[in-house]
């Protein structure tokens, strides 16, 4: 994105999902085990994370492992674009062939904001499936303006791009995402604006997305190349997200960053069979060794965390 508590048992309900993987769908019951918070659970060997907000669940069980805050509403930056994807893929998975001609209003979008971008050109054509990469690797919020105006309805950009970030907080009510307002559809809200979440709602939100195969292998690519439809041109992006070939099984999911929000991330990993998601809101102390202990205490292992580089060009979000 932009350059620049109390822990409560969780109440998870009914997961809405269509065309999804049922292996990751929510359960109806409620998880009847209240926990301490992380900073209590420390001394009984549960990691102390530096974040402000912190939520890790074991997705296959539906059982929460360790949660600081896990209900405080925080700025989420560019980890918004998991439910922009959502959106598309649970509503508009029939259209991934689909062309979208880039406008330069997309570009313009990302200069006046200083966000990050994929770089598209305008007047090039590429497929929805195409900016779904562009939007998730990069963090382009020039993909996620287009893939908004795609598929929102109105006459006009600010009319669709208003009617998809009400589907957006249509479909955070449908999963029961209790304490989640989507005000952009890419992290970058209008001055005096809450686009907010908290780590337990997005932990549910990234827990419905892995049930997704298409955006499962969006989010656990770590570069990708797509060529535009219409023109030799070839888009040559790397995923933000350095937990991915950093640490074992890692499998996603979504980075983001402002000055509002500080670090973010939303991460999964699955080993033996077991799906763990966590998620950081706020981590000065360094998002990634966070993510790397609470995996460790997921899955009762000892990391030692050596972060790969991001190639020369590509930015961090």
């Amino acid at each position: 994105m932009q350059r620049s508590g109390g822990s409560a048992t969780p109440r998870p309900g009914r997961g809405v999902v269509r065309r999804w993987g049922a292996a990751l769908t929510a359960t109806t019951a409620a998880v009847a085990v209240a926990l301490p918070t992380a900073d209590a659970r420390a001394a009984g060997g549960a990691p102390t994370i530096g974040a402000k907000g912190a939520y890790l669940l074991d997705a296959d069980a539906d059982r929460p492992l360790l949660d600081k805050a896990a209900d405080t509403r925080r700025p989420m930056a560019s980890t918004t674009k998991i439910m922009t994807a959502v959106v598309v893929l649970d509503e508009h998975a029939d259209e991934l062939d689909r062309e979208v001609v880039i406008k330069q209003s997309y570009r313009d979008w990302v200069t006046s904001r200083q966000a990050s971008t994929a770089d598209l050109r305008t007047g090039d054509t590429l497929t929805v499936r195409q900016l779904l990469y562009g939007m998730m690797l990069p963090s382009g919020c020039d993909a996620a303006y287009a893939l908004a105006d795609t598929f929102g309805t109105g006459e006009t950009e600010k009319a669709r791009t208003d009617s998809f970030v009400a589907a957006m907080n249509k479909k955070a009510r449908e999963l029961r995402m209790r304490n989640t307002r989507f005000e952009s559809f890419d992290g970058n809200s209008a001055p005096g604006a809450k686009n907010e979440s908290t780590p337990r709602d997005l932990a549910i939100l990234a827990r419905h997305a892995l049930g997704n195969d298409t955006l499962r292998a969006v989010m656990r690519s770590m570069s990708t190349q797509q060529k535009a439809t219409n023109v030799n041109r070839l888009y040559t992006w790397y995923n933000t997200n350095k937990l991915l070939g950093s640490y074992a099984d890692v499998i996603g999911v979504k980075t983001g960053s402002t000055r509002a929000a500080g670090p973010c991330l939303v991460f999964a990993a699955r080993r033996a069979g077991r799906t763990v998601v966590g998620v950081l809101l706020n981590d000065q102390a360094g998002r990634y060794p966070d993510a790397a202990k609470m995996l460790d205490y997921a899955f009762h292992t000892s990391t030692r965390l050596q972060l790969r580089k991001l190639p020369s060009g590509a930015h961090e979000d």
